[in-house]
């Protein structure tokens, strides 16, 4: 009898583990499931999205591969952001508080202060005017140069893309103000323009930043405004526009990312140009101070030197520049070739 009363106890203990369990697999089956649902959704949208944007990129990549000249590029730019990045170890700071003050040993040389070739009392370029060191004037010349550039370049595009996309999208009389005022700047020579900005503004770098941003928006102003005049009539703009999109959002979300490429090409070219004018304004007096590790200011201060047979003075910083230009020149060129759609296929 006994035995025959704990069977149903039995019975009713395995059914309730049995419908613990069951909730259990079920829970862990409703989990399952919405994981791989939401796996799926994501890969859906993501992967639809990034796929094609992968897919371009690897073939870019490959036709970049095939050109010598854009890896040349390449390699003396990957070269130069290195110094430019961490030039306290080629060459540690002279002065930690203002690390770009060229260092000053006016008791070498014969007689004292005199230049000093290279190779000799371990210096690797020489000395220049006062025992400076090229050798150091090189290497945190170029984060000057490096950061001078990318700052001039990325605040000239974000003037130039706001005014340009208005001018192209907007059209009337926006269009006709902004293209007047860029005709303006544009006719006038820049080097010119910037000479009479910086003389105004003061001798130093940041005045000399200053009136390069106020010339160079123009150019790429009128660049992204011919592209957005014949990309908005395309037919993608239209259906954004007949389905409700905004205009904020049919001009950087459709017509914006298929105008970058001309601007690309241009402002990596722009990077080499904006180089050779801080080192033009600088060798003129209306850039760098005296002292500054400024490759167009140390070839100012050797040019006198230079006649005299210490070219030491003026090749090494010009061989800076001409790398610097070079190099930006060669990138540009490739992207040219590979963004351009009649060139890349």
């Amino acid at each position: 009898m006994e035995i025959k009363k704990k069977q149903p106890e039995n019975l009713a203990e395995k059914k309730q583990t049995n419908e613990i369990s069951g909730q259990k697999d079920n829970s862990k089956i409703e989990k399952g499931s919405f994981a791989k649902m939401s796996q799926r959704f994501f890969r859906s949208r993501i992967g639809n999205a990034l796929i094609p944007r992968l897919r371009e990129l690897r073939f870019s990549l490959y036709l970049m591969s095939k050109s010598a000249t854009s890896i040349a590029g390449l390699v003396i730019i990957g070269i130069l952001v290195i110094v430019a990045a961490f030039p306290s170890i080629f060459a540690p700071p002279y002065n930690p508080l203002n690390p770009f003050q060229m260092p000053f040993d006016p008791t070498k040389g014969d007689p004292p202060g005199a230049p000093i070739p290279p190779g000799t009392d371990g210096y690797i370029f020489g000395t220049g005017e006062y025992g400076a060191d090229i050798y150091y004037g090189i290497i945190w010349g170029a984060q000057i140069s490096m950061v001078f550039s990318i700052e001039i370049i990325a605040i000239s595009i974000a003037i130039g893309l706001v005014l340009g996309l208005l001018a192209g999208y907007k059209g009337g009389a926006i269009d006709e103000i902004v293209m007047r005022l860029t005709d303006v700047f544009l006719s006038v020579p820049s080097l010119v323009l910037v000479m009479a900005i910086a003389a105004v503004l003061g001798r130093n770098l940041e005045s000399t930043k200053l009136a390069l941003i106020m010339v160079w928006w123009s150019g790429y102003t009128r660049v992204i405004r011919g592209q957005v005049l014949s990309i908005r009539e395309n037919a993608y703009v239209d259906a954004a526009r007949a389905a409700g999109a905004s205009e904020t959002r049919i001009m950087f979300r459709h017509i914006l990312p298929n105008s970058w490429a001309p601007m690309i090409v241009q402002a990596t070219m722009d990077m080499g140009s904006v180089v050779l004018v801080m080192a033009g304004l600088s060798y003129l007096g209306l850039g760098a101070e005296d002292g500054t590790t400024e490759w167009g200011k140390m070839i100012q201060e050797g040019q006198n030197y230079f006649i005299a047979g210490d070219w030491w003075m003026v090749l090494f910083p010009g061989l800076a520049i001409l790398f610097f230009v070079l190099a930006f020149n060669l990138v540009g060129d490739g992207l040219r070739d590979i963004l351009d759609p009649k060139m890349r296929r």
